[in-house]
């Protein structure tokens, strides 16, 4: 059992909501860290688009070790995107157990076909049967208890936005009764997601989409937390803000051959910010003790 582990779970029994930015490096992690905020979560999605591919086409390695890296830097719980577990339920034993060993506090783990499409991300969906999603959360659990029981096991499923909520919470009913935790689905419109924390057996987490392309709304933190979710993942807040800086900056340094975003004050500060995040200071004490300054 893991100090991440048992934070997590400590933080899940608290009044309010969780929030989880979703990142995929090291330093956005230690962003979320110097902010203030309990815990982080590394998506599917941001890790496919940080390495320029579809999440669809991730392996269990890529993510295992995005997420790890995140998670070995700083003190804060993370939660990963484990996809359909990378395989049938034998292949769901070490998903939980790679992830485990990773350092990771928890996965949700769906109901997705497996090897996932690309046509995921046009929101159409490839549900597997109920047996075989009760399987997969099944044995996740039974590796979770095995390894470590504060790990958090997340069953997720995809099947609200085609067949409606009394299928999804069906889906959850079955996560509950194999062991899952927490549960993930994804509420079509206000009325759902208003009576989904009602329906559900297990708490649930709501999935912050921002620029969806299906109607699902986007919430203050305050809403979802009257509404009765346990935690948010805000999937794509992170990566939308960085790619809209950078892209703003490359294109004026294109159009004009300058950039005037920043201040020469602005620059100083901001680059002092990223050595600081790093720990830089850390880095020239041991070497001024060891190395320079040796005449």
């Amino acid at each position: 059992m893991s100090t991440a582990t048992k934070r997590l779970r400590e933080l899940l029994k608290r009044d309010g909501l969780l929030y989880m930015p979703s990142v995929y490096d090291p330093f956005g992690g230690r962003m979320v860290q110097q902010v203030g905020f309990d815990a982080a979560y590394v998506g599917g999605f941001v890790t496919g688009a940080s390495r320029a591919v579809s999440e669809p086409l991730l392996t269990l390695t890529e993510q295992v070790e995005t997420a790890s890296a995140v998670a070995r830097s700083i003190p804060l719980p993370v939660i990963a995107d484990a996809g359909a577990a990378f395989g049938e339920p034998l292949h769901a034993t070490r998903t939980v157990r790679e992830f485990i060993n990773g350092g990771i506090a928890g996965v949700h783990i769906e109901d997705q076909l497996y090897p996932k499409r690309a046509h995921y991300h046009k929101y159409v969906a490839h549900a597997i049967p109920e047996a075989e999603f009760g399987d997969k959360i099944r044995w996740a659990c039974k590796e979770r208890d095995k390894l470590d029981p504060d790990f958090v096991i997340i069953a997720r499923t995809d099947t609200c936005r085609f067949e409606g909520l009394d299928v999804a919470i069906r889906r959850m009913e079955i996560g509950a009764a194999e062991g899952a935790d927490m549960g993930l689905l994804f509420p079509t419109d206000d009325e759902t997601a208003r009576a989904a924390p009602k329906r559900s057996p297990i708490p649930l987490i709501y999935v912050q989409s921002r620029g969806n392309r299906d109607g699902r709304p986007v919430y203050s933190l305050q809403e979802m937390e009257d509404m009765g979710y346990a935690a948010c993942i805000d999937a794509q807040l992170f990566l939308l803000a960085a790619v809209n800086g950078a892209r703003q900056a490359l294109r004026e340094m294109k159009q004009s051959g300058v950039y005037s975003g920043f201040s020469t004050e602005q620059n100083v500060e901001l680059r002092q910010y990223v050595e600081d995040t790093i720990g830089l200071d850390e880095y020239y004490a041991i070497e001024e003790a060891t190395v320079e300054n040796k005449g």
